[in-house]
């Protein structure tokens, strides 16, 4: 597992488990594909920091504030200076 102190701009293959304390309203953005999406940030946190990490359609229905989620073979970017954790098409996320 990694911390989420630890975590940097570029980063790939994370494992973290974290606690949900926090999650935005839901948007719709618009795909380079012409397609659309809804996109959700919660903002996670365990016993080294906290981070927000940016949820994708059917994932924003799994998380709730509170719930343990684990992340595996994450990776982090970093968008308008604020470093952020992906699940991606290669990751997973779990609730507990």
């Amino acid at each position: 597992m990694t911390e989420i102190s630890d975590l940097r701009d570029g980063m790939r293959k994370i494992d973290v488990e974290a606690v949900v304390s926090e999650i935005s309203e839901t948007r719709e953005v618009n795909l380079r594909t012409g397609e659309t999406a809804r996109v959700a940030e919660a903002t996670i946190s365990n016993q080294s920091g906290e981070i927000k990490l940016s949820l994708w359609n059917d994932d924003i229905e799994k998380v709730t504030r509170g719930s343990t989620v684990r992340v595996s073979n994450g990776y982090t970017n970093s968008f308008r200076g604020e470093v952020k954790l992906n699940v991606g098409k290669y990751g997973k996320l779990e609730v507990a």
